[in-house]
C-alpha cells in the first residue's frame, strides 16, 4: 500500500505496465498504481516471490520479446493505458575498468530498451481513443558526474532527451514524461549507501532530511500518468528531496548565512 491517503487520481480500470515492477522503486510504483485501482502488469527477467501483481518474464533488451509482451497485454486486457519504464541500473565499475561489452549492455538496458518498450506501447496506444501515457524513470545521475557508472549516467541523460522528442512525435494521443529520481531507500540500499549509520549521514545532506521511499516515486509517476497531468508532456519532474547541496558549502570558511 502507498503512504498517502485520501488521494484519488482516478486511475480505476487503467491497465498499467511497470517494467522492473517487482522490487525496489518498481515495486513502490506498482503498489501506488494498484492502490489507485489500476490493473498492474509487471515484467522482469525473473519473478519475485510474493509479488501481488500480474507478472511476465521478459528481457526488455529483446525487441521481439517486448513486442510479444505488449501484444499479450492488449490481447488479455483489451488495452494498455500507461507504461512506466522503470527497469534499469548498473553496478559500480570505474570507466577505465569497464569493457566495451559491459558499457554496451548498460546502454542497451537503460536507453535502447526504454525506446523499444515505448515504441511498441505507442503503437498500441495510438489505436485507442483515449491514447495513453508513458513515464520514463530517469536519474539525477544523468544530470551530474557519475563516477563508477559513466554509461548509466549517459544513458539516463539520453532518456530525458528521448522523452522530449517522443512527446513531440507521438502527440496528441500519447503523453511522454520522465521522473528524475534522487537517492531512494530500498531493500538493497546497503549496496549503494552503506549501513544504517551511513544512510543517516547521507540523509542529513538532503534538504528534506531523508532518502526517498519507493512510494514517493510511485506518487509522482501516478500523477504524471493521470488526467490531473493531462496538459503535461515532454516534462521532467525532479523527485530528489531538494537535490544535493554543493560540496563546498560543507567545507568553506566563508560566512555564508
Amino acid at each position: 500500500m502507498s503512504d498517502a491517503t485520501g488521494i484519488n487520481l482516478r486511475l480505476d480500470g487503467r491497465v498499467v505496465l511497470v517494467t522492473g515492477g517487482v522490487r525496489g522503486v518498481g515495486a513502490g510504483i506498482s503498489a501506488v498504481f494498484a492502490d489507485q485501482g489500476a490493473t498492474v502488469v509487471t515484467c522482469a527477467r525473473r519473478p519475485v516471490e510474493g509479488s501481488p501483481h500480474e507478472f511476465h518474464a521478459c528481457d526488455i533488451r529483446d525487441d521481439e520479446a517486448v513486442k510479444a509482451l505488449v501484444d499479450e497485454i492488449v490481447e488479455k486486457h483489451g488495452r494498455l493505458d500507461v507504461v512506466v519504464n522503470n527497469a534499469g541500473g548498473s553496478p559500480y565499475v570505474p570507466a577505465s575498468d569497464a569493457s566495451a561489452r559491459f558499457s554496451t549492455k548498460i546502454v542497451e538496458l537503460n536507453l535502447l530498451a526504454v525506446l523499444s518498450v515505448s515504441t511498441h506501447a505507442n503503437a498500441a496506444m495510438q489505436q485507442q481513443e483515449s491514447g495513453g501515457s508513458i513515464v520514463n524513470i530517469t536519474s539525477v545521475s544523468g544530470r551530474r558526474p557519475t563516477p563508477g557508472t559513466v554509461a548509466y549516467g549517459a544513458a539516463k541523460a539520453g532518456v530525458e532527451n528521448m522523452t522530449t522528442t517522443l512527446a513531440v512525435e507521438w502527440a496528441p494521443k500519447v503523453r511522454v514524461n520522465s521522473v528524475v529520481v534522487g537517492m531512494v531507500e530500498t531493500e538493497q540500499s546497503e549496496l549503494f549507501y552503506g549501513d544504517a549509520d551511513s544512510i543517516a549521514a547521507i540523509s542529513r545532506n538532503v534538504p528534506l532530511g531523508r532518502l526517498a521511499k519507493p512510494s514517493d516515486i510511485g506518487w509522482a509517476t501516478a500523477f504524471l500518468a493521470s488526467e490531473a497531468a493531462s496538459y503535461v508532456s515532454g516534462a521532467s519532474l525532479e523527485v530528489h528531496g531538494g537535490g544535493e547541496p554543493p560540496h563546498y558549502l560543507s567545507t568553506t570558511t566563508a560566512d555564508i548565512k
